[in-house]
Parts: C-alpha cells; structure tokens; sequence
C-alpha cells in the first residue's frame, strides 16, 4: 500500500496559482496564435490578389515573324517605291530599330537563335538544320514561346514562326495552332529559267487573296484577337512572304509599274577589294549567280516580284493590327514585328541571303505598345537574339539565366541612349560580322577581313580592312567575335551543295 505524503494548505494555494497562470498564458498564447493566423492568412490572401492583380496587368504579346523581309519598305527607306502604309503606321507608333540585325543570316538558324535567345555559337545550328529539339545545347532551354505559357501566359502559333514548327517536345509551348498552311503554286514554271531551283520562281498568282496561306492566317490571329482570354496572352505568327516562290495575286503587281522601278546599284568593281573567300559563304546553290540573273534580264522582273509580296504582306500584317485596334486588348498589347534575315536583289552581286554584309544581316525590327513613346529612330546597334530578354522584361516575368542577348529596354525609355554590345551575325561555321553603329567588321574563316564606315558608305563599296588608318577600328571590333564558337551539329554543309547545271 503507497502512502501519500499529506499536503499543506500553502502547497496548494501556491498550485492553484501556477494552474491560473498557465491557463491564462494558455489563453493569452492562443489568442496571439489566432491573431498571427489571421495575419498571416489574411498577407497571404494579399500576396494571392496582388499576384492576380500583376497577372491581369501583364502586356499582352503580339509577335509577328516575316520572312526573307529587307529594307525595301517604307519605315526603312531602303526602296524610294515600296508601298508599305500598314508597317509605315505600326513605326509612328512605336520604336523602329533601324540598325536592327539577325543572328543568322538563313532561316531555321536565324529562328531557332530567336525563340532561344542564343546565339548561334551556342546553338551550333548555322543553316537550314538540324530542329531545335533536335540540338543538345538546347535541350533544356525553353523557347520564348514555352517560357511565357510556364509564367502564366496562353500562347498561341500559326504560320511560320520556328522554321520546322513547334514539333516533339516543342508542341507542348504552345496551347492554339492558329495552323501553317501552303500558298499554291502554278502547275508548271512562270517566269525562271529551267535550269534555276524550283522554289526561284515568281508570277502574279493566284487570281484571288483568299487563296494565300498569309491571308488565311492573318484572318485567323484577327479572329482569334477578338477573343476575351482568362489570363494574358502570346501569340506570335509568321508570314511567308515575301520569300521564293514570289507569287502573289495580280493587284499587288500592279501597285507597280515595272519599267519605272529603280534597281539596285551593282558596280562591277564592288567586289575587287574583297578577300577572295568571300565567295566561301556567298555561294549557294540554291540561288542564282548574280551573273546568271543578269544574262536571263530577270533582275527587274524579280524586283518587281518582291515588292508585290512585301505590299502583300503589308497588307496581311494590316488584317491583324486592325482587329488588334478594335480588340478589347488594343490598351494593353506590346507587339514586336521582325523579320528573320535580309536579303539581296542584286547589292554587291549576290540575290538571296546568307552573306555577312548589310543587306543580308539587317532586318526590319519594331516595338509598340504600351509606355512606348511613338515615333522616334534608335540607331543603336540591336540584335534579334535581344527581343527575348525585352519581351520578359517588359513582362515583369523572371529574367532565364541561359540568355544572351541583352535587353532593349535602355532604348525604348531613350532612343539615343549608347549601347555597349554590338550587333553579332554568324554564317556557316567560323564566319562573323561585328557591326556598330557606325562600323562593320566581317572576318572569315581563316581570318582574311571586311571593313565598312557606315557613317560615310551605306553600301559597303570600301573596304578599309587592309588600311593602316583604321587598325585601331578592326581592333575594337574584334574584342567581340566569339572566343569560343560551338562546331555546327550537322554532318555536312549546305555550301558544298553543287549547283544544277
């Protein structure tokens, strides 16, 4: 049997007091339990709405690609002729990069630097290939278009925007395929030589707009603008033209009479201070030789070809920033137009792209949108690989760690503010231009160099590269060509193509 020791009167007084006191503790640490819940759910509840609220405040994205596009429209003054009175208004509106350049000068290449924001000499894509799912330094780098939609945005796609598509992997980027579609073609040749590619031909075909995959497409985007959307959006597009074939209905070949048209200049001695491997990259065997057009007089009747797609074109981009206007996201959209590379009709003896010089790397490039002060130039030299750390800036989204270019953002608050990095364009493997804004520096592989003042000599005829005067020039520009540069991931070159005979 235990015996309990007896307890005294002043024990339990002396327990009764420190029962009370716990229970008022108790009661106190409860109440200041509930009061800390209560704010913390209660910043928590602030943090989700203010989330919501910036959400609902993003700009929407209006990202439009046009292909093989050169400085022959109006905002560029690159062709005295070229009717281009939509793209002319969206200039007014925002801010026109007018020394704006490709990464690439071709297509796929071009493209894949775009929707990755590297460079080529990261990427290791240099030409018409390989995919981007299909190049192992991209493998885990989203494109723009899956960086947005993972931060929130509903993306949609159509037309030609990455030169193989959002395929693999790179379906899942995108929530709507607004479609990609093939203009028609004429059953038999209309107006190349049966011995030039198929895809160099041009004629005013078909009779009618509705017919043209860009037409179809620009419909499609306004459609899809009138749209009310839960969250916002990014909805890139790209148009064909005016990329070969050049077919496009009779009305837009006769906003031109092609007698009157004025060509481009093409001295014979333009090439004599060149080194003689330029020829290494200028040579594609799917574009005819500068001598080829020449000798079949087809250099006026290609010119009028070409402006007759830009017009159209023109007119398609027209079709969407129209339905933008009158669209319940007319206030809050920036949109972006661009185009993957230049192009050459006859400049420096060349027709296509994939060269180095002015014509082939400079690209139309405008910015609009809300906080963008209408009408004014930037000279300042800028890069397509910069439009995807613009774009999340803009965006208020979280700047990706694997980008490489650099924001635009100094030069849409001030047009005249000094940019430090230079415009870099690559070519096949081992090939470079460095321009400035003022200079142009291209060195080849195995270092034989072009220099150009583009304060005195838009056309690139001198070449002052071999000039003791502006060593100090080359020098600079130098400092940036790519100390390490990522072999192309293709087994063998497009340029050891040999041409149809």
């Amino acid at each position: 049997m235990q015996i309990q020791a007896p307890v005294s009167k002043k024990a339990s007084i002396d327990e009764c007091k420190s029962l009370l006191k716990c229970c008022f503790l108790l009661s106190v640490g409860q109440a200041l339990v509930l009061h800390f819940m209560k704010f913390f759910f209660g910043l928590l509840s602030f943090f989700w709405v203010s989330a919501a609220i910036c959400a609902a405040e993003r700009p929407n994205v209006l990202f439009i690609a046009i292909d093989d596009l050169n400085d022959w429209v109006g905002f560029m003054d690159g062709h005295p002729q070229a009717q281009t009175p939509n793209m002319d208004a969206l200039a007014k509106r925002g801010r026109n990069f007018i020394n704006a350049h490709c990464a690439v000068p071709v297509c796929s290449a071009s493209r894949v630097s775009v929707m990755s924001g590297v460079a080529a000499t990261t990427h290791a894509s240099y030409e018409l290939g390989p995919r981007y799912e299909q190049l192992p330094a991209l493998e885990a780098v989203p494109t723009i278009q899956g960086y947005f939609k993972h931060h929130g945005y509903y993306t949609l796609s159509g037309g030609k925007v990455l030169h193989h598509d959002f395929n693999g992997r790179l379906a899942e980027d995108i929530d709507r395929s607004l479609g990609r579609n093939r203009s028609p073609r004429p059953r038999q040749p209309m107006s190349r030589p049966t011995h030039w590619s198929g895809a160099w031909d041009w004629g005013a075909y078909p009779e009618n707009d509705a017919e043209m995959a860009d037409i179809q497409l620009a419909h499609k985007a306004a459609k899809a603008l009138k749209e009310k959307f839960d969250k916002p959006f990014f909805m890139s597009i790209g148009f064909f033209r005016p990329h070969v074939p050049l077919f496009v209905p009779p009305k837009w070949f006769k906003l031109y009479e092609a007698e009157k048209l004025i060509l481009p200049k093409n001295p014979k001695s333009d090439l004599d201070d060149l080194p003689g491997n330029f020829l290494s990259i200028n040579n594609y065997a799917a574009a005819p030789t500068h001598d080829e057009v020449m000798s079949s007089s087809k250099q006026r009747s290609l010119s009028h070809a070409y402006l007759a797609s830009v017009s159209f074109v023109d007119h398609c981009v027209g079709i969407v920033l129209n339905a933008l206007t009158s669209s319940p996201h007319n206030e809050n959209t920036l949109i972006v137009l661009w185009s993957d590379h230049g192009f050459h009709l006859g400049e420096k003896q060349h027709w296509a792209k994939r060269t180095l010089w002015e014509e082939s790397t400079r690209v139309p490039l405008l910015i609009a949108g809300p906080g963008i002060k209408p009408g004014q130039l930037c000279n300042e030299p800028a890069s397509l690989i910069d439009l995807y750390p613009t774009l999340v800036e803009l965006c208020n989204l979280p700047k990706p760690s694997h980008l490489e270019g650099v924001s635009l953002v100094p030069q849409l608050s001030d047009p005249r503010k000094p940019r430090v990095k230079p415009a870099i364009t690559s070519s096949y493997f081992g090939n470079h231009s460095i321009r400035s804004r003022d200079w142009r520096l291209i060195v080849y592989e195995g270092g034989a160099k072009e220099l150009y003042d583009h304060r005195n000599d838009r056309d690139e005829y001198r070449n002052w590269a071999n000039d003791p005067a502006h060593q100090a020039v080359c020098d600079e520009l130098a400092n940036w060509l790519p100390k390490k540069a990522a072999p192309e991931f293709k087994d063998k070159s497009e340029r050891f193509r040999p041409r149809k005979k």
